[in-house]
């Protein structure tokens, strides 16, 4: 492809209602979109890191600089190139997996628009519809969980996840298990708000049920992961821990986790994830598609992605209103508790510029 220019917007858009985790509570999401204009078609990517470092080592001031100083340039210098050149190009800059997950899927997006190929026929997806979940944050009180627990039940969401963190962990979990009995699928995301002293308090979950706890310690922590994997009957999945197709061979390999959480923007593309899946898919793992709340346009890349036949357990990929009272695109809307896999071109959404430029957008135009 050759690239004409190269356009960052950044805005916020609200969520619908504050979502807290263990890391601290966002109120809105501060958007990075990357669009890809090339001689044949343009193509969109959303940047999915934090306003701050807490998730991981980066945030959204810092990948808009590292797109703007680094990556733009480098891209620009080496000129015409496919989607699947882009890593090798920018392999000299270290980390920032956000931001260079946004760029890749921009260019991904323009090169399957050009071509006419949907982005879950490329990647080798098998599915048209990808069974989704709700991503629970942590609420003022218990009885607040229960109410929205049992909303988002009533909304058709068939899988729950619950934050939980010290303090907040078993008798909330015990109460929403009571609330929508045992044919919810219900799991627990600690977001690494634990330690190895934790694990027998932790063990206090089993009773309930669950399809996984999620990363309860620090991500370089795996052999805590590890020592809590033969001491519990629930699942132990890694997230923050998954950072590459390596990381993620070592944490097998430790038996560490028994299930995956794949998030493209935290292993550096969607490309990467297709790896990572295929290596869990190699070792009887099975994954799932975590979310990053992101806009219609960072879940409609994950649900191309979740589309792959070893996501055999569902994401939080959930519909936009989950999140916003407008998405950027054209809404994701729930069916049943599924989401449905777009079969156009590319990723399959339009952006709305015109409501875009509404939320105080700023632009930053880029040329060769």
């Amino acid at each position: 492809m050759k690239i004409n220019h190269i356009e960052l917007l950044r805005f916020q858009l609200p969520l619908v209602r504050p979502f807290r985790t263990s890391f601290g509570t966002q109120n809105h999401r501060d958007v990075i979109l990357v669009r890809v204009e090339t001689d044949a078609a343009e193509g969109w990517g959303e940047c999915v890191v934090g306003v701050d470092p807490f998730y991981n080592e980066e945030y959204t001031d810092a990948a808009y600089g590292v797109l703007v100083r680094w990556l733009i340039p480098m891209v620009f210098a080496h000129g015409p190139l496919a989607a699947e050149d882009f890593a090798g190009v920018v392999s000299n800059v270290v980390g920032n997996k956000g931001a260079k997950a946004a760029f890749e899927m921009a260019l991904l997006d323009a090169q399957l628009r050009a071509d006419g190929v949907s982005l879950t026929t490329y990647l080798g997806g098998t599915r048209t519809a990808v069974p989704v979940g709700v991503s629970i944050g942590i609420t003022p009180t218990v009885d607040d969980l229960v109410a929205v627990s049992q909303g988002y039940v009533a909304d058709g969401y068939a899988r729950l996840k619950l934050k939980i963190e010290p303090g907040f962990d078993v008798e909330p979990v015990r109460r929403v298990r009571e609330a929508v009995g045992d044919s919810v699928m219900l799991q627990v995301d600690a977001n690494a708000a634990y330690t190895e002293a934790d694990i027998d308090h932790l063990a206090q979950l089993d009773e309930f049920n669950l399809l996984l706890i999620e990363q309860p310690f620090e991500p370089d922590d795996l052999l805590t992961h590890a020592t809590m994997a033969k001491r519990v009957s629930t699942p132990v999945c890694l997230d923050e821990s998954i950072v590459s197709l390596g990381a993620t061979r070592t944490a097998l390999e430790l038996a560490a986790c028994s299930v995956v959480n794949v998030k493209v923007g935290r292993v550096g593309g969607l490309l990467a994830s297709r790896d990572i899946h295929d290596l869990c898919a190699a070792h009887g793992v099975p994954v799932w598609c975590g979310g990053m709340l992101e806009t219609g346009v960072g879940r409609a890349a994950n649900v191309a992605l979740a589309s792959l036949p070893n996501f055999t357990l569902p994401g939080d990929i959930s519909a936009s209103a989950r999140y916003f009272d407008r998405d950027i695109t054209e809404p994701w809307v729930l069916q049943g508790s599924s989401l449905a896999v777009p079969t156009t071109p590319g990723l399959g959404v339009n952006v709305d510029e015109a409501f875009v430029a509404s939320l105080g957008a700023t632009r930053g135009l880029f040329r060769p």
